[in-house]
């Protein structure tokens, strides 16, 4: 047992240092960097190599006792820094995600609308452009048919737009509930229903797998989050905004590929254990499809009583 703790409290300490305290380290030296140099000399590292050199020999840090208080201070700052920009992530992955955009307050949400309903065309007009190509396949006459590379184009530029028909603001939020689409569309299957029972006779290692995609997911969004505080260093040192910006081009990225993974994790997991749970639930085995699918939702609709409000 005593092992047990030893080993657990030593991986929370790394994941302490490599989440938290490290990358708040950073924020640290860019703040003091900056607020030292200023938008006059911000790269001027002659003044700031003096400056460093004058305050390691100040009395107050030349001392055990100073270098301790010195030392924890910098780990306590680092650490509230890091669950800061944490806090910012989440805020990062909502907006990301946009689950609920449409409950956002009226500015954020009526331009949120527009933008769905300008993606909403562009995709339209991407899959009428595909679907065209498809149909010209069929052309008796070769030479009417398209080039291959161009239904392959069309394609691409639709998935750009996102998977299915949008209905959220953003490519990762469209392409999460891409997912619960399909699976409704094909398996007539209600996600936001069926996962948390499905969820319980998943394979350890298929929810292994879905946790760590999940996990990366809002490692991407954290980046967003630390992008966040870097934006107001600019203020006095201009040298965070490319800091900034790569940040936010990281995290966009990450969150994409992040929640692409994710979305297909989830879809694979239903259709591969829908049979397990439909099981489970003492219903006649049956191929995956509708059929399965509604005799699943309705027994697990079932499951739920619904009673009057006491009086």
């Amino acid at each position: 047992m005593g092992g047990l703790l030893s080993e657990l409290s030593k991986k929370l300490a790394e994941r302490w240092l490599t989440l938290l305290v490290l990358p708040g380290a950073l924020y640290l030296t860019v703040v003091a960097a900056g607020h030292t140099l200023r938008q006059s000399a911000a790269l001027d590292v002659g003044r700031l190599t003096h400056v460093i050199s004058d305050a390691a020999r100040a009395p107050e840090v030349t001392t055990v006792g100073g270098q301790v208080v010195l030392l924890a201070a910098i780990l306590a700052g680092a650490a509230a820094t890091g669950l800061a920009a944490q806090s910012l992530g989440s805020v990062v992955e909502r907006v990301a995600l946009a689950a609920g955009w449409g409950a956002w307050p009226w500015l954020f949400g009526e331009l949120a609308e527009r933008h769905v309903a300008r993606r909403q065309r562009r995709w339209d007009a991407a899959r009428a452009e595909y679907e065209d190509l498809r149909l010209r396949e069929r052309a008796p006459r070769p030479a009417d048919r398209p080039r291959p590379w161009e239904r392959h184009r069309a394609a691409h530029r639709c998935e750009r737009i996102s998977v299915e028909r949008p209905e959220r603001p953003t490519w990762s939020g469209d392409r999460i509930h891409a997912t619960a689409v399909r699976l409704d569309r094909d398996a007539h299957v209600n996600l936001l229903i069926l996962w948390p029972h499905l969820w319980l006779v998943l394979p350890e290692e298929i929810r292994g797998e879905i946790g760590r995609a999940r996990a990366t997911l809002t490692r991407a969004a954290v980046l967003g989050g630390w992008a966040l505080l870097y934006l107001p260093l600019a203020w006095w040192w201009w040298p965070a905004v490319p800091l900034a910006v790569t940040l936010v081009v990281i995290s966009a990225r990450r969150l994409r590929a992040a929640s692409d993974t994710y979305a297909t994790l989830l879809e694979a997991s239903v259709r591969l254990h829908l049979t397990d749970l439909a099981d489970k639930l003492r219903i006649e085995e049956q191929p995956m499809g509708p059929p399965l699918g509604g005799a699943v939702m309705r027994r697990l609709n079932g499951s739920v009583a619904v009673s009057e409000p006491a009086s």
